[in-house]
């Protein structure tokens, strides 16, 4: 094994290792408290690039989180319960900048394992964001994951 790629697998291990004690310190949180840690979104991409083979941005990179390639992407993660999973809405997505598609992770709420992950393409999106009716859809650039769901396909498990 060449250093590059022994120092790569350890990086990969040592944050593995953290993304499971997060994971832990989250559910053990939200079981004392009965609200989030605010470690969902992080949790989200590490999932989402570890299950899609993506390479994770730098941080605060402008509207996208993750890349494949010369695809960009947005991740949304939500913890949701496992027995009502579709419940709840995706959180704010921006298409005034340069990605590809969204990906939304679903995480289950008390163990924070993903569930399932969704892809839409950014035209989609901004389609169905700029659809009138909706002072949450149009001002604050949620929908609702049934909504998403609607206009993307399931790309994980």
């Amino acid at each position: 094994m060449t250093p590059q790629i022994s120092a790569a697998v350890k990086k990969q291990a040592k944050l593995a290792s953290l993304m499971q004690r997060t994971k832990s310190l989250a559910c053990e949180y939200h079981r004392l408290t009965g609200r989030p840690l605010g470690v969902t979104a992080e949790v989200a991409e590490c999932e989402a690039t570890e299950k899609l083979w993506l390479t994770l941005s730098t941080a605060r990179t402008p509207f996208f989180d993750a890349h494949k390639g010369r695809v960009r992407f947005q991740i949304k993660g939500r913890a949701v319960s496992p027995s009502n999973k579709y419940r709840g809405r995706v959180p704010s997505i921006k298409c005034d900048g340069k990605f590809e598609a969204v990906l939304l992770v679903l995480l289950d709420q008390k163990t924070f394992q993903t569930i399932e992950i969704w892809r839409a393409g950014r035209s989609k999106v901004a389609k169905r964001l700029a659809k009138p009716g909706s002072k949450a859809r149009n001002e604050r650039r949620s929908m609702g994951i049934t909504q998403f769901k609607s206009i993307a396909r399931k790309v994980w498990p």
